[in-house]
């Protein structure tokens, strides 16, 4: 069987300040923001900054009862999930269904850029929460 994942789409950052943490990765890395997006469904703000053929993602809240604030009340900021490409979403996330793994979305939903996503829990991928990642443009 080939590999559902076929590449990193992003590492997500969960941040406190997204002007300040944009500002960061500018000054130290010369990495600037490729697309930004406010994702009232999740109540998050998001900036991606490219990298190769990924991107970090840094995330904010724009909600007090957003996962991203309810995470950095618990956690504090840093890493928040990392997401994998897929070629098909549904596919996907039956097959991680058929395995026995916790899914936190029964089916796939909209997100950022236009793509097709849903999160696995972290309960049963080793503590890491991921997100499962089709990019309709790139198909």
């Amino acid at each position: 069987m080939d590999s559902l994942l076929t590449e990193i789409d992003h590492v997500a950052i969960a941040v406190n300040d997204l002007e300040a943490a944009i500002a960061w990765y500018r000054d130290v890395f010369a990495a600037s923001v490729e697309h930004r997006e406010s994702v009232e469904s999740d109540g998050v703000a998001e900036a991606l900054l490219r990298v190769s053929d990924s991107y970090i993602q840094l995330l904010t809240p724009t909600r007090a009862d957003s996962p991203v604030a309810k995470y950095l009340e618990k956690f504090g900021e840093g890493l928040h999930h990392v997401g994998y490409r897929v070629a098909d979403c549904a596919i996907a996330l039956e097959a991680v269904k058929a395995s026995g793994a916790r899914v936190i979305d029964d089916l796939p939903r909209p997100g950022s850029r236009g793509t097709i996503v849903a999160f696995v829990h972290p309960k049963t991928s080793f503590g890491t929460l991921i997100e499962l990642v089709e990019d309709p443009q790139n198909h």
